[in-house]
């Protein structure tokens, strides 16, 4: 979701900045366009970090002896976040 959010705000504001020739006297629609890619830019990069961060795996191995057999017992964990 936040890599789209993202794209829109780069797209909306690239549209803000060069593609339209409006003029309104109480907002500059240019420096808006600027501001919304900027976020755009901003949200992107913050997407990509947690996609990266969201797949990373845990693995876990404990091994211990069982008191009445003498066994060694080894058990093995590994998570993986879930992705979505």
């Amino acid at each position: 979701m936040s890599l789209g959010l993202g794209i829109v705000l780069f797209a909306i504001g690239a549209i803000l900045t060069w593609a339209l020739n409006v003029t309104v006297d109480w907002i500059n629609l240019q420096m808006v366009g600027i501001i919304l890619m900027v976020a755009g830019a901003i949200v992107i990069i913050l997407g990509i970090v947690l996609i990266a961060r969201r797949r990373r795996s845990i693995a876990t191995s404990h091994t211990t002896v069982d008191p009445a057999t003498g066994d060694r017992v080894t058990r093995n964990e590994h998570s993986t976040p879930e992705t979505y």
